[in-house]
């Protein structure tokens, strides 16, 4: 996911469907100045890490933000700044106090 992301156009993307409207491709790709085959290439790896869903309405596909990966992502980011905080203030505590 966060290689999905790492890609300006992508999260350009990305933001755009995060209002939670859903967009077809011919919307994203007017609004994106770019080909409907170079957005429908970001889309499927935005899809494939979860953080779209494709719908087909009639003949017409729609892509639409999915909140539950980004939710899992924000908890792990929060593990992660948890254990970064907790090893900063051992050694905030070692640099001022002089214990360990």
């Amino acid at each position: 996911m966060f290689a999905a992301l790492g890609d300006p156009t992508r999260l350009a993307i990305f933001d755009r469907l995060a209002d939670g409207k859903p967009r077809s491709i011919s919307v994203l790709s007017d609004d994106a100045d770019m080909t409907r085959q170079a957005v429908t290439k970001h889309l499927r790896v935005l899809e494939a890490a979860g953080l779209v869903q494709n719908h087909r309405v009639g003949r017409e596909s729609q892509y639409a933000f999915c909140p539950e990966q980004l939710a899992e992502a924000r908890a792990y980011l929060d593990q992660v700044a948890g254990r970064w905080e907790s090893a900063l203030m051992r050694l905030k505590s070692f640099v001022e106090d002089g214990e360990a």
